[in-house]
């Protein structure tokens, strides 16, 4: 490390090693409110399996009136997620809470589902 380089740029770059964020995997798609209470992200290379996970989360935040998802054409993989808050929070914090939420919930039953396999005691079926 340099002494010329500020220490935030050098933490910047150790947390984007660390996570390895792809900063091309959502988009904020044009024609989001003034107020940041409604827009519509695109993420790429996801299906339906996270766009109704997903939905279903941020639905669950009681700051979000509306949230959708669609498939904008089967051959392609991107997944268009729209979000609409009552004003407290905007959509990008919406749609950063519901991810947020969402990967806990999973860390959560990967527990429980690997606490159960390692205590064993279950049945197998034979064919």
């Amino acid at each position: 490390m340099s002494t010329d380089e500020p220490m935030e740029d050098v933490q910047v770059a150790q947390d984007a090693q660390e996570n390895e964020y792809d900063l091309e995997k959502i988009k904020l798609l044009p024609g989001a409110s003034e107020d940041g209470t409604a827009a519509s992200f695109q993420i790429v290379d996801e299906d339906h399996t996270l766009g109704n996970a997903l939905r279903y989360i941020i639905m669950k935040n009681p700051e979000v009136e509306f949230c959708g998802y669609s498939i904008p054409h089967p051959s392609e993989n991107k997944l268009n997620i729209r979000i609409q808050t009552y004003g407290n929070i905007s959509a990008v914090e919406a749609l950063h809470q519901g991810l947020d939420n969402l990967s806990e919930l999973c860390t959560v039953i990967e527990e429980k589902f690997s606490e159960k396999i390692e205590a064993g005691g279950y049945a197998t079926v034979e064919p």
